[in-house]
């Protein structure tokens, strides 16, 4: 049996499919048929090219940068629904004022052509004459899938059409499957082993009602939805991917002067985290929370092989969240290879400073922790199991061991207050030397299979399908209940002038950041801090007293001013304590943008120096003060800046 995978835009065009790269593998090796991979996205980047102004920040905005407002999925719906002008005027009433004129007037540009990339990728499928064609199917991948998939049973009615991935899970699966009659499959689910089921089912003409929660067609048409599984796949069988192809076809393409190609890698599925405590606004797991990782053994091999085989460094790890046994088995094993790897991981943003140096050790230096706010009772409202002082003492650690740290800020919670938000956005000028948001705060999204959506109790109720998916396809609101991620719901939470007043903040953070320095080094007997910040005088000083340095040492980690007071105690015993003037002193350093403070807690905000001898080069510079002749810096170190 012959299978052909393909992967429609907008798939990343920087990455290869993981869905796809696991399939091909899992047909080759479990059924008795061979699965190739045609990488439509990249076909549809040179085909782009050649006819419009098209660009890789076009390519950016459709496939993620959008994603909330459709505009990727509309895209492709002309094709869908045979028509240049769909719903274009409906289109068009909703962008005004989200869109600049030039990306609303690409928008429609594409509209209007991409049928006629449909129908050649259409034809080039059929061409190459497969028994299956499957396509995958995750963010604004949608309508290009269902699009291709028409027009190629249009053309050759005999090949069975099979769709699966994210947008396919569960109810959304059934709802795909049910409205769209070209499909002859759907695959609900972890498809690694539903679809070697499906294609043996095929072959062997035998029942299709045992393929865990496969979609399928009665005689009469009618689509019937098996039960998808109980239990999550466990580890040992996630096959690696097969990448063969993608990096060469990337080479060959205009997509190659756009991005630096990366590896994708999977070493666990699911959330140890949400298993407990799942995120109020999270639903990425869709229908599998349960969390399981790949033995070390493994996860390492596959690590490595993709690296040698595709000579590639930079790897994307899918992992919703890091395994913490991975700091002390596959980490360290990593770091003795010599290979210079360059990784990105999700992480949860209560990791300590000596954990956060062995990921960047190891190279993942692009790090994703889950920030969302800098506010304590915020984070308790969305279940996340940090304070604001720890994931301040996050951006703060992340800065020191060099990691870069991707973050968002997120609001509209229900039962926030302006309260919340004040005393952040007044010591948001503190933070500027460490890594802002990536973008200005936004309004949750009340996404499928989140607590928000799946408990109204909690403060969302009549939730509709988001705008975008009215006018991109042709079903009754019942029918996009089912099928949709993303839902609208009244705005909680804070109103238009506090999100101003935040958004504010945060775009001068991200305005000023690259101009912006706090660090701090510890020299024993005092401790030397060098500051440039906009919105502070002093640019250094030095603690010399020993209720200074002590205070400030603790300060690493958040306290409380009783458990500061007690602890200064316990370490300065010839000194007495005066709360009056440990609270004072708390006050004093918040003034001077030293600590962050949060639900009654204090964390200060200094990196340590890379270089503590350049530091006191800079200080005494600072003072006007001349370095002692044991102290002047040779060639070299004139050369190096700090941080």
């Amino acid at each position: 049996m012959r299978v052909l995978l393909v992967n429609m835009p907008w798939s990343p065009i920087d990455l290869p499919s993981l869905a796809l790269g696991i399939l091909r593998r899992s047909v080759d090796e479990r059924t008795s048929g061979h699965a190739d991979v045609l990488h439509a996205n990249l076909e549809f980047t040179d085909w782009i090219t050649r006819r419009t102004a098209f660009t890789g920040d076009d390519y950016q905005f459709y496939a993620l940068s959008s994603y909330f407002m459709g505009c990727g999925d509309w895209v492709f719906s002309s094709a869908l629904y045979d028509d240049p002008e769909w719903r274009a005027a409906e289109f068009s009433a909703s962008m005004r004022g989200k869109l600049r004129a030039e990306r609303l007037q690409m928008s429609h540009e594409l509209h209007r052509v991409v049928p006629e990339f449909v129908q050649e990728i259409a034809g080039r499928i059929v061409a190459a004459g497969p028994d299956v064609v499957g396509f995958t199917s995750t963010f604004q991948q949608n309508t290009a899938a269902l699009a291709a998939a028409k027009y190629v049973k249009r053309l050759a009615p005999h090949i069975k059409t099979v769709m699966g991935g994210a947008n396919c899970d569960a109810e959304q699966g059934a709802a795909t499957h049910r409205n769209f009659g070209f499909l002859d499959f759907v695959v609900r689910g972890e498809g690694e082993a539903a679809f070697p089921q499906l294609l043996t089912a095929l072959d062997e003409g035998t029942e299709l009602s045992a393929v865990p929660g496969l979609c399928h067609r009665q005689a009469d048409g009618t689509s019937t939805a098996n039960p998808m599984s109980t239990s999550p796949l466990p580890p040992a069988t996630i096959l690696p991917p097969d990448y063969s192809g993608y990096f060469e076809r990337l080479a060959s393409s205009v997509a190659r002067n756009w991005v630096e190609p990366k590896l994708v890698v999977e070493g666990a599925r699911g959330c140890w985290w949400g298993e407990k405590h799942h995120c109020t606004f999270c639903g990425l797991n869709g229908s599998f929370m349960q969390f399981r990782s790949k033995s070390p053994d493994t996860f390492l091999e596959e690590i490595m092989d993709l690296a040698r085989r595709h000579r590639v460094l930079d790897m994307y790890l899918v992992d919703n969240i890091l395994d913490m046994g991975y700091l002390t088995t596959v980490l360290p094993r990593i770091i003795d290879s010599g290979h210079d790897l360059r990784m990105h991981i999700e992480i949860k943003a209560n990791m300590r400073r000596a954990q956060l140096r062995t990921l960047a050790e190891a190279g993942m230096i692009y790090v994703q922790p889950g920030i969302e706010s800098l506010n304590s009772r915020v984070l308790d409202l969305m279940d996340k199991g940090v304070s604001g002082c720890q994931n301040v003492r996050m951006l703060r650690d992340g800065a020191e061991t060099g990691l870069s740290v991707s973050w968002n800020y997120l609001h509209g919670f229900p039962g926030e207050t302006a309260a919340d938000y004040e005393p952040v956005i007044a010591q948001i000028p503190a933070l500027e030397h460490l890594n802002p948001p990536v973008d200005l705060s936004a309004r949750i999204a009340i996404e499928r299979f989140s607590p928000y959506f799946n408990r109204p109790e909690l403060g969302f109720t009549g939730l509709r399908p988001e705008e975008h998916y009215r006018f991109t396809y042709d079903l009754p609101e019942s029918e996009l209940l089912d099928l949709a991620y993303v839902f609208e719901a009244p705005e909680r939470g804070i109103t238009a002038p506090t999100v101003t007043a935040l958004n504010d903040a945060l775009g001068a953070w991200k305005k000023h950041h690259a101009d912006a320095r706090l660090t701090h080094a510890d020299l024993g007997d005092r401790i030397v801090l060098v500051s440039r910040r906009r919105a502070f005088d002093w640019g250094a000083m030095e603690l010399t007293e020993p209720l200074e340095t002590a205070a400030f040492r603790l300060l690493d980690q958040p306290h409380a001013p009783a458990a500061l007071i007690r602890k200064l105690a316990a370490r300065l015993p010839a000194h007495p304590i005066d709360a009056a003037a440990v609270h004072a002193l708390l006050q004093h350093w918040v003034t001077l943008g030293l600590v962050f403070t949060d639900g009654g807690q204090y964390v200060h905000l200094a990196p340590a120096a890379v270089n503590e001898d350049l530091l006191r080069l800079d200080f005494m510079r600072h003072t006007h003060a001349a370095p002692a002749p044991q102290e002047q810096p040779d060639d070299a170190a004139r050369a190096v800046a700090h941080v």
